[in-house]
């Protein structure tokens, strides 16, 4: 008889999919934002997390979507329609 393993998820780990969560749920608001002029108005730290994660990209001097962060934004709407229904 196979015993069942159960995952343990250290706190760090519990963390960063917290703070994932917490971008991806951010990107359309970001993405927003930026359409709008006011890259000003999304704290530095998350445009630095974006970045990283190439969901925004600067081209010059001026941040903007990557392809990646077009369809995590375009997946994160899509989920948020979901959930209103």
């Amino acid at each position: 008889m196979a015993s069942k393993k159960t995952k343990h998820h250290a706190p760090e780990d519990l963390a960063k999919v917290a703070r994932m969560d917490r971008l991806r749920h951010g990107l359309p608001l970001a993405a927003t934002r930026l359409k709008q002029g006011q890259a000003d108005r999304i704290d530095s730290g998350d445009i630095d997390a974006y970045v990283q994660l190439d969901w925004l990209e600067w081209h010059g001097g001026r941040l903007r979507l990557t392809d990646t962060g077009r369809n995590v934004c375009a997946q994160e709407v899509l989920n948020s329609a979901q959930d209103d229904e």
